[in-house]
């Protein structure tokens, strides 16, 4: 559980550091060019908190994604980018991408653990 609380965290300061990227002017402007650096430092140290229990395909795609997906949204929410039906069918695939991911690394995972546990017993 703490895991998928630091991706959450992790994918959220991701986003918020990419629209301080674009308000940053290509680094021109200083506060948004310092939020960047502390919301990717942030995102980061989340992540490889995140990576202690979720395997890394999992929460690599899932961050990536999601976080891709979330970026889209602020972009036109707050800089009023277009948005298109292709824009909404290739998210969507993006989400079920992820979803198919975790779905097949949950089940190679439940395995591996079982044979951790087992070695560990021994």
């Amino acid at each position: 559980m703490k895991g998928i609380f630091f991706l959450s965290l992790s994918i959220i300061t991701e986003a918020v550091g990419t629209v301080m990227l674009k308000l940053s002017n290509g680094f021109t402007a200083i506060y948004p060019t310092l939020g960047f650096a502390i919301c990717y430092l942030a995102a980061f140290t989340f992540l490889s908190f995140s990576l202690k229990t979720i395997p890394l395909s999992s929460a690599y795609a899932t961050w990536s994604g999601i976080g891709t997906a979330l970026a889209v949204i602020l972009g036109i929410i707050f800089f009023q980018e277009e948005i298109s039906m292709l824009k909404i069918v290739a998210l969507l695939l993006v989400v079920v991408g992820i979803m198919m991911l975790n779905k097949g690394t949950t089940r190679s995972d439940q395995g591996s653990e079982t044979a951790d546990t087992t070695s560990k017993a021994v």
